[in-house]
């Protein structure tokens, strides 16, 4: 049988970029959220930090999984394998997204109450950190599209 190539399916370059942009949105989503910034005062926040925290080590072990691969030129496409990235991406996929979205409705609602419940600059702040948090969130659902097109060629 012939091996499929998809220009992002796990163990190529672009996989390898899509994963290194992952982790490098949530990293900023988590340091605009959490760096001198009281987010734990709203659940949406809090939720936005924890999905973002399971986001970095996920994104960061597959980038590392794709940069072993185009090192040694092996892909590994077991379709067990295939499966847990494939359910791991979804699953992470979909919480950033409701992350992302929660964090950016509570940031409306703060902003349309006005100056006492949330600063100029500590809103500015929370909008980069779900602006980022949906930058990770697409290259994740890319990701996860990618290898699911590769899946029936197992």
């Amino acid at each position: 049988m012939e091996e499929v190539s998809v220009p992002g399916a796990m163990g190529t370059s672009a996989s390898f970029a899509l994963r290194l942009g992952q982790t490098v949105f949530a990293s900023a989503s988590l340091l605009f959220m959490s760096f001198r910034v009281e987010f734990y005062g709203y659940s949406s926040f809090c939720y936005l930090v924890v999905v973002m925290g399971l986001v970095i080590p996920w994104s960061t072990t597959l980038a590392l999984v794709d940069a072993y691969s185009i090192l040694l030129k092996y892909v590994p496409r077991q379709p067990k394998i295939m499966w847990v990235v494939i359910i791991g991406d979804w699953v992470l996929s979909f919480l950033s997204l409701a992350a992302a979205c929660s964090t950016a409705g509570v940031i409306d609602l703060l902003l349309d109450t006005g100056q006492p419940y949330c600063p100029v600059k500590l809103c500015r702040r929370y909008q980069m950190s779900a602006a980022t948090a949906f930058l990770s969130w697409f290259l994740s659902f890319a990701s996860s599209l990618f290898n699911l097109w590769l899946l029936p060629s197992l």
